[in-house]
């Protein structure tokens, strides 16, 4: 359908894929406790490459610096200690994005764009074509 939501079927698809996923649960209970498990796992246990290799969690609590550090200073002995496989240089820790957002309101939009809080290129010419 084409106003499903995209981020909520690749979620369910990432649920379906996982190796524990029940064929059929057992009952409302079962669902809800896999479920919030899953949920648990995924934003305190599962490195997102997406996120630069760190779990949502670390992102969201700012813990990401810290590690950061620590993937680091692994990453500079490695290369001191084997300069040769590292061809194209000293490497560096992958970061997450600093900002994230869907439809994002772009600065040049006029204020009845901002205040609507719509993000749509075609919006005014659907409008109109509506009317």
């Amino acid at each position: 359908v084409s106003n499903d939501n995209p981020f909520s079927e690749s979620q369910f698809k990432t649920l379906k894929y996982q190796p524990d996923y029940p064929r059929r649960f057992e009952d409302y209970g079962h669902a809800n406790r896999w479920c919030q498990d899953y949920v648990t796992w995924y934003n305190t246990c599962h490195y997102h490459s997406q996120l630069g290799g760190f779990t949502p969690e670390h992102v969201f609590t700012g813990r990401y610096t810290e590690e950061a550090v620590t993937r680091q200073a692994g990453l500079d002995a490695a290369c001191a200690a084997h300069p040769e496989r590292f061809a194209k240089g000293a490497p560096k820790v992958a970061m997450p994005a600093k900002e994230v957002s869907i439809n994002p309101v772009p600065e040049d939009a006029d204020s009845e764009v901002i205040e609507k809080g719509v993000n749509f290129p075609t919006l005014s010419s659907v409008t109109r074509n509506a009317i």
